[in-house]
């Protein structure tokens, strides 16, 4: 069964950075495409990136590109978002998943950006 369990959210001042955490198990980690996705309050869920199986081939939506960098730990099962220079829009509750579409994802972890 899969399970994925993100950790890392928080309060954080504008410009301020967070490091978001995705522990996976009930499947083999290291083949699969891995993706993180966000919801803002009163929004759609959105993709926000991807990476690849060995983490060489990562792609952003433009929102977050030069501020957001996904990454993963094969060995760990885990899957990473460094976030800096966070905005106001960036609060939102941030999902790791299987698909672009979410349709497989964690519980999800609460970022918030306010001064």
């Amino acid at each position: 069964q899969v399970h994925l369990v993100e950790s890392g959210g928080g309060l954080v001042q504008p410009g301020g950075s967070l490091t978001l955490s995705c522990a996976a198990s009930g499947f083999s980690f290291r083949d699969r495409l891995m993706h993180w996705l966000r919801q803002a309050p009163g929004k759609g869920l959105e993709w926000i990136s991807y990476i690849n199986l060995d983490g060489v081939s990562t792609d952003y939506v433009d929102s977050v590109k030069g501020r957001f960098t996904i990454s993963r730990d094969n060995a760990k099962s885990t899957l990473y978002l460094q976030m800096t220079d966070l905005k106001d829009e960036d609060t939102a509750v941030y999902y790791c998943a299987l698909d672009y579409f979410g349709s497989t994802k964690g519980s999800g972890t609460l970022v918030t950006v306010s001064s």
